[in-house]
């Protein structure tokens, strides 16, 4: 019997056209110590080429063969894989699922969240984008493609295909069009895939230092180390039950730079613990009621003090009263949870 007090597990659909660079990309956040991931590569094809070259904490990886993501039968396939990396004696930080080069986004996504497997919950789409060939081989219309409009994540990948002086422009145009659609994407660029795994999941150490860890630095030294879109963090810890309002205002609006934003807070007699990946919000009630309320917001390019006032803000004691109007929110969000 699943554990219902065990925090749901983020499952990250990891996205691109093939050749993007995605497998690159998982191979690289694998390697961060101390994250325990699961991955399931959606392969096209009878021959499973990206499972073989996955490397690094895999805990259970599970192929799934047959064609796209979004074809899979409803009983079984995906939701069977997931059932199995959810389970809590494997005690997974996150779930990763590389997505074949022909599925569509938006298509892992809605999979994802009209899953049926407990101990679960959206961890965002990652899309990753081939800045050398991407317009022209999958940007080509007048109206930007759909899946700019369903990503939380967008790694523009290969910057250091293109001429140094020309890569700034690269990235703007590719964001600009991102924006026609989905003004809240967080879009970052990156070579051979290096983003810091802070982004996608909870990693154990490295914490606000940014150090890099001892096999990132052998990496460096045997010539493989490219620039690393590395993230910011604030941490903020509060005193006291909170007014919801406040809090879900900073949820819903994250500030300037925010992609992620993870804690515990204490709302009345209760603790919650709550989740932001873009635009999705995830709040349910905490198995134990005890500690002070705690967020971290993530990030890249972070302005630290407004950040850290607007978790302050929301953080704020609440003394007695709460309003009625932010339980109401509070509800409708852990509804939306479920």
């Amino acid at each position: 019997m699943a554990d219902r007090n065990a925090p749901a597990i983020p499952v990250i659909a990891l996205t691109g056209y093939l050749g993007a660079g995605k497998t690159t990309l998982l191979n690289h956040v694998l390697r961060a110590p101390g994250a325990r991931i699961g991955v399931i590569i959606n392969d096209f094809g009878e021959l499973n080429v990206d499972a073989g070259l996955v490397t690094g904490q895999v805990d259970e990886p599970v192929s799934i063969a047959g064609g796209c993501i979004c074809h899979l039968p409803d009983e079984g396939g995906l939701d069977e894989a997931l059932e199995k990396l959810a389970d809590p004696k494997l005690a997974l930080d996150a779930i990763i699922i590389e997505a074949s080069g022909v599925a569509e986004p938006a298509d892992v996504s809605r999979v994802i969240r009209f899953s049926g497997v407990e101990r679960i919950r959206h961890g965002g789409v990652v899309d990753v984008i081939d800045v050398a060939e991407h317009f022209d081989t999958v940007d080509t219309e007048s109206a930007p493609p759909q899946r700019y409009g369903v990503a939380s994540l967008v790694v523009v990948n290969k910057l250091d295909r293109i001429a140094e002086d020309a890569r700034e422009q690269a990235l703007a145009r590719v964001e600009a069009r991102v924006r026609e659609l989905n003004p809240h994407a967080h879009v970052v660029g990156a070579m051979a895939g290096r983003v810091d795994p802070r982004l996608l999941y909870d990693i154990s150490d490295g914490g606000e230092s940014g150090q890099m860890s001892f096999r990132e630095l052998l990496l460096d030294d045997a010539g493989e180390h490219h620039d690393h879109v590395h993230a910011d963090s604030v941490t903020v810890v509060g005193d006291g039950a909170v007014d919801p309002g406040p809090l879900i205002d900073l949820l819903e609006q994250p500030p300037q730079g925010v992609y992620r934003i993870k804690g515990t807070v204490a709302i009345g007699k209760r603790h919650y613990l709550v989740n932001v990946v873009g635009t999705s919000v995830h709040v349910v009630t905490a198995a134990a009621s005890s500690g002070a309320s705690h967020l971290v917001a993530i990030g890249t390019h972070l302005d630290t003090a407004d950040v850290r006032a607007r978790i302050e803000e929301a953080l704020r004691p609440a003394g007695e009263k709460v309003s009625a109007a932010g339980m109401r929110r509070l509800q409708r969000l852990r509804q939306y949870s479920i």
